[in-house]
């Protein structure tokens, strides 16, 4: 009989140990809309709830975590302390900083930098070709894997700029290729994305007295035209990203100096202004009304270019500063396409814009918030937010005390293609408290600290599946796979579980636990907790064996490493050409299509438990890509009938990140999670092991009490209520109340 091989921690499935506490625990996740509790029924019910009632005591801030970002001292040619320069990972561990300002001495730089990610060495780049001058505030972005298109910015005579140069990262050359149409007006402060060879940019800042631009426009990378300009959201220092043919943009400032932290989109499929390259040479002069009606006032001539301290006028041969003809257009036409927007009123998961240093990056159609410290927040405060682009729903990812080390300021995030590494580069803030020398601790990217994103859960940007509401409109055999698993794989998947006399081609049979059981107890405590050498003996494949899963034999060696290990070595299975696997049913043929597919999407695994059982199997067969397919999907779904399912599983699978969410969920929706089936059938060490996931200074807090400390009818519901205890601090408000909030309000415009 197969015997899965022995987890890297050891022989033993276990869950047991001491595991986070209510306070340490994040409290990211939302509950469905299906279990939402109003204020006044949660009032009437007079229900009582588990809280924390003062700070942990006598317990190490990062206790049970697993995983914490290292700080790393970077060494060489450090920058000084660089603002508004671009920060661009490039690829074989590289990390390029171009031009910025200094901080103290306002001196603008063209200096190119390169940081090696394996020696953490800074070195300066000596370049050649057409040089550009020295500028700030402009955007860097990879191309091809070894070009960076800077386009824009400012000069140290804060004259904007408007030119496209291109800097070869193998031969350390700038060139400025020609381009032809409409030129766009000189900017910085904007945000730049590439899409199909098309170089979008969105926004930014112009003019003498810093006029915020609300346009978007494109330049053709095969023909270099440029396209007109289109009206969509005023905006600088903002975040952009192309996601299911949509142009989202996120986070930055407004025309008045306000922190934004609503969400626009333009749709940009079936538009054919997006889909083809633009005229050559066109040039639009109409005049447009405004949102309010009112056409915008022509853009102020811009002074010519100067030639500053370091010798180089900024590409004065460019077109970098706008004719008179671009300059005085006035506002351009509405971009075509649906402008949507989205405004987060409140939520628990919602990170406040206007509070601390944020970064704003985006992987596998997920925005990610990093809200890092600064003078007027503490690592306490810090935390890890995504919204999800197909859904528009925030989570909380990690906590500051999980990811920030006290006494750091951060100052860029740049991420890899892949989008599942991301690295923030910053300083000490205590200058007693460094090997840097007086006045070292000022220089802004003198540390480094690269943050896995996969242990978050998140796919990386090669693994993204379809969006859902795409998916939902093809058939299961049409869907997105991994180009590892199109042909061969996905051709047979049509046959999978087919007998062969149907004229299949299936040579091999594949068993399971009886109807995928796991609603009985002594099925769910045996075959998740015991060891291997147990799992062989326990259960023998008769009365509770389920009917035969009919498979082709060259998938499973080819795309499951345990199984090509025992048919090799001649075992068992390789005579009977039979396997029994003591897991669910479900779970199982969920399991042998996913060898198929590299698929777990819902219309293929429906049942968040199979996903769960998944879990397990890829721990115990150790096959990180379906293990991560899991988390991603587990934690994106975790709702209150499965939350103690995925809880056990997680601890099982030793996914310590997904079991401190799961158990978190469980501690807030409790009175609703213990009547579900899942907790119900829980093994009872189990049961035993997540009563002691509450903190030790937990309480049981009800009746009138409950409504002076705000958790019903409090402020949290928005009705006014008493002032919280003192001993109750702001922070632990968070993980009180009832589902409500959980849902984000939303107002649509």
């Amino acid at each position: 009989m197969a015997q899965p091989p022995s987890t890297p921690s050891g022989a033993t499935h276990s869950i047991f140990g001491s595991g986070p506490s209510l306070s340490q625990v994040s409290s990211g996740l939302q509950a469905s809309s299906s279990t939402t509790l109003t204020p006044g029924s949660a009032a009437s019910s007079n229900n009582t709830f588990l809280m924390p009632n003062s700070p942990v005591k006598g317990r190490h801030a990062n206790e049970g975590y697993s995983y914490r970002p290292k700080v790393t001292r970077t060494l060489g040619q450090r920058p000084a302390c660089l603002v508004n320069a671009s920060v661009t990972y490039c690829g074989n561990n590289q990390i390029y900083a171009f031009g910025g300002f200094d901080q103290y001495t306002d001196e603008v730089y063209n200096h190119v930098l390169r940081l090696d990610m394996v020696s953490h060495q800074w070195s300066l780049v000596d370049n050649y070709g057409d040089i550009p001058g020295v500028r700030m505030g402009h955007t860097a972005t990879l191309y091809q894997g070894d070009k960076l298109l800077i386009f824009g910015g400012e000069n140290e005579h804060r004259t904007y700029l408007s030119d496209l140069i291109i800097f070869d990262l193998k031969t350390a050359h700038w060139t400025q290729p020609t381009v032809s149409g409409p030129v766009p007006k000189g900017r910085a402060r904007h945000a730049a994305v590439l899409h199909d060879d098309k170089l979008f940019i969105v926004g930014g800042i112009t003019g003498h007295n810093n006029y915020v631009l609300d346009d978007i426009c494109y330049l053709d990378l095969k023909t270099f035209t440029w396209s007109r300009a289109w009206r969509f959201v005023g905006r600088f220092d903002h975040s952009a990203y192309l996601w299911g043919d949509k142009v989202w943009v996120f986070g930055g400032l407004s025309e008045d100096m306000d922190k934004i932290g609503d969400i626009w989109w333009l749709d940009l499929k079936g538009s054919p202004a997006f889909d083809s390259p633009p005229p050559f040479g066109s040039l639009d002069r109409q005049t447009s009304s405004g949102r309010g009606g009112s056409p915008r006032a022509p853009y102020a001539m811009a002074p010519p270019p100067a030639v500053g301290s370091s010798g180089y006028a900024a590409n004065s041969s460019s077109a970098q500063v706008n004719p008179p003809s671009f300059q005085l257009t006035t506002s351009p036409p509405v971009a075509p396409g649906a402008i949507s927007s989205l405004k987060f009123l409140s939520g628990p998961n919602v990170p406040a814009q206007g509070s601390g240093m944020h970064f704003h990056v985006y992987t596998s159609g997920t925005l990610l918030d990093f809200v890092t410290p600064a003078a007027t927040i503490t690592p306490q405060e810090c935390c890890l937010s995504s919204l999800e682009l197909d859904t528009l729903r925030w989570q909380k990812l990690a906590e500051g005390r999980e990811i920030f080390k006290p006494g750091y300021r951060w100052h860029y995030c740049t991420m890899n293609e892949e989008g599942t590494k991301a690295w923030l580069l910053g300083c000490p803030t205590d200058p007693t408290a460094t090997d840097l020398g007086p006045g070292g601790f000022e220089e802004y990217l003198s540390d480094i600290m690269e943050i896995d994103l996969r242990r978050y859960g998140l796919l990386g940007n090669s693994l993204t599946p379809e969006s859902r509401t795409e998916m939902s409109r093809l058939p299961s055999t049409d869907r997105s796979v991994r180009p590892t698993s199109k042909g061969l794989g996905q051709d047979l998947a049509k046959l999978f579980n087919q007998p062969p006399e149907t004229g299949s081609g299936t040579d091999f049979t594949v068993t399971a636990l009886k109807d995928g059981d796991w609603d009985d107890d002594e099925i769910m405590s045996s075959s998740m907790m015991r060891t291997d050498e147990q799992q062989e003996t326990w259960l023998s494949p008769d009365a509770t064996t389920s009917p035969p899963i009919h498979v082709h034999k060259l998938i499973l060696q080819a795309r499951w490493p345990h199984f090509a290990r025992l048919y090799n070595a001649q075992m068992a299975e390789f005579h009977t050409k039979k396997m029994h696997i003591s897991s669910p049913y479900t779970v199982v043929k969920a399991f042998l299509y996913y060898l198929y597919t590299d698929s777990i999407n819902p219309r293929d695994c429906g049942d968040l438990n199979d996903v769960a059982g998944l879990l397990v199997l890829s721990d115990m067969y150790n096959i990180p890509h379906l293990r991560l397919l899991c988390v991603n999907r587990l934690s994106k779904e975790l709702d209150v009938d499965h939350a103690c399912i995925i809880w056990h599983c997680a601890g099982i699978a030793n996914e310590e990140w997904l079991r401190r969410c799961a158990a978190n969920f469980c501690l807030l929706h409790w009175g609703r999670v213990v009547r579900t089936q899942g907790f119900l059938r829980l093994p009872r060490t189990a049961l035993v092991e997540l009563s002691q996931e509450i903190d030790m200074e937990g309480r049981v807090v009800g009746g009138e009490e409950l409504e002076y400390v705000g958790g019903l009818g409090g402020a949290r519901f928005g009705f006014g209520g008493a002032t919280r205890k003192a001993s109750i601090s702001s922070n632990q408000t968070q993980h009180l109340g009832s589902e409500t909030d959980e849902n984000e309000e939303m107002e649509m415009s």
